[in-house]
């Protein structure tokens, strides 16, 4: 099925490609019709097959179908393509998958988008076609589904721009309350605006045959006028060639600059270069303030005027030294904060007295959206190297996750535990290892 429809698009795109030259393309037209939905032959061949259901002629008979109405919207894309546009409404009873929506018939409606695909132009009498496109229903104004369509038709031309369609469309459900049917409709179109006839060409008078005098040096000057007739030159000349002293194309009688090349709009003058950058004016955004040209004759800027430039500056919208990259201090005081949080023994339980320095570093943070924050897990030297790895990785860990509760993205923040290794006081003291039980916070910038 789908090597025939594929054959078919092929078709008409290759007629459609030797019909271009004439512009067939369909007007706005609006159409009416009567349809039939089928459910039964629809879910028969979704269930069993086509050849079942033709070679045990149990398909439906018309007394089994819905009868309904349509409107349809035709505009003509190329000449063997339309858009179609359809609202249909039929009065049905609507099952899917075993149940009803509903125990009467009631009110089902039909809106759909389709491209024909026309195997001949609409100057033909008869015109096959195969469609496809989407739809979507909404039954007893409370249940949506959403449809596939493909299908066939023929189009009866009755006069100019106008149609009688028979068409037959399969619709396979592409949502959970929509089921396959068939469609089996006829309707009636006419054009809603009128073609526009072509524009007559008429063709120009034929241009009097002059016959030209002879310009030996062909300058546009004949020789009887030309001083100069075997040397192009110019009409203010009598024909001879402008005097340019500096080949700059400017004729010395306006060049105020006669041995320099230069432009007509600097009266023969080179571009001028009033702060002496080495940047025409022309190019220079700040032609009083000597520059560079990569920001176009300007100085590099400073945005927050900290004294280090753009270039360099890692924060250039806040005050901070060189020696940080233009950035703000903060690591002295997230440092400081970092020493008020300790763990008990063998816990990564962050405690209450630690919220207060924490909460201090996560303000610090969303004031410094650029600034990274290495957080530092360390134990003291209970236990196996491996156990208080994992204990230190386990309260970095947790310290980052309270940053990323209180609304520090994720992507600012690293931890690392690094166990016992790192002491910072005697783990021979029941001071030192509460020391050594600890989180080291490391801030730095990255530019933006």
């Amino acid at each position: 099925m789908k090597k025939i429809v594929l054959l078919f698009v092929t078709m008409a795109l290759a007629v459609s490609a030797f019909s271009q030259t004439t512009n067939l393309k369909k007007l706005p037209t609006l159409g009416i019709g009567f349809n039939l939905k089928d459910f039964k032959t629809a879910g028969l061949i979704n269930t069993k097959s086509l050849s079942d259901v033709l070679v045990n002629k149990s398909y439906a008979k018309v007394g089994e179908m819905a009868p309904g109405l349509n409107v349809s919207y035709y505009q003509g894309l190329t000449n063997n393509i339309d858009f179609m546009a359809t609202l249909g409404a039929t009065f049905t009873e609507y099952i899917y998958k075993g149940k009803t929506f509903g125990n009467n018939s009631n009110f089902l409606l039909d809106l759909d988008a389709q491209l024909n695909f026309k195997l001949l132009t609409d100057n033909y009498f008869v015109v096959p076609y195969i469609t496809a496109g989407l739809g979507a229903s909404m039954y007893r104004g409370t249940y949506f589904m959403a449809n596939g369509i493909g299908g066939v038709g023929l189009q009866f031309k009755l006069g100019e721009g106008s149609f009688l369609f028979l068409q037959s469309t399969y619709k396979s459900h592409i949502s959970e309350n929509s089921k396959e049917n068939i469609n089996y409709s006829l309707s009636f179109a006419s054009p809603i605006v009128e073609r526009k006839a072509p524009p007559v060409v008429v063709a120009p008078p034929a241009a009097p045959v002059v016959v030209p005098e002879k310009d030996t040096d062909s300058d546009g000057i004949v020789d009887s006028k030309d001083k100069c007739p075997a040397v192009a030159g110019t009409a203010k000349y009598d024909g001879c060639p402008v005097p340019d002293t500096d080949k700059d194309g400017i004729n010395d009688e306006n060049d105020k600059c006669l041995t320099v090349a230069g432009l007509a709009k600097y009266n023969g003058c080179p571009i001028p270069d009033t702060d002496k950058d080495g940047i025409n004016d022309e190019e220079d955004k700040c032609k009083d303030i000597p520059g560079v040209a990569r920001y176009q004759g300007c100085p590099v800027p400073d945005t927050d005027g900290d004294g280090v430039n753009d270039e360099v500056d890692k924060c250039k919208t806040e005050v901070g030294p060189a020696s940080n990259g233009g950035c703000p201090e903060i690591q002295a005081k997230i440092a400081e904060l970092a020493k008020n949080v300790y763990f008990g023994t063998g816990s990564t339980e962050i405690t209450f007295k630690n919220y207060k320095p924490l909460d201090e570093v996560v303000t610090i943070l969303k004031e410094h959206t650029n600034a990274v924050l290495s957080i530092e897990g360390h134990t003291d030297n209970v236990g196996s190297e491996a156990t208080n790895t994992k204990l230190s990785q386990k309260r970095a860990d947790a310290i980052k996750a309270y940053f990323v509760k209180k609304g520090i993205d994720v992507n600012r923040l690293t931890a690392t535990g690094f166990g016992s290794s790192k002491p910072i006081g005697d783990n021979k003291t029941s001071k030192g290892k509460a020391e050594n039980r600890r989180v080291e916070l490391n801030s730095k910038y990255e530019s933006k």
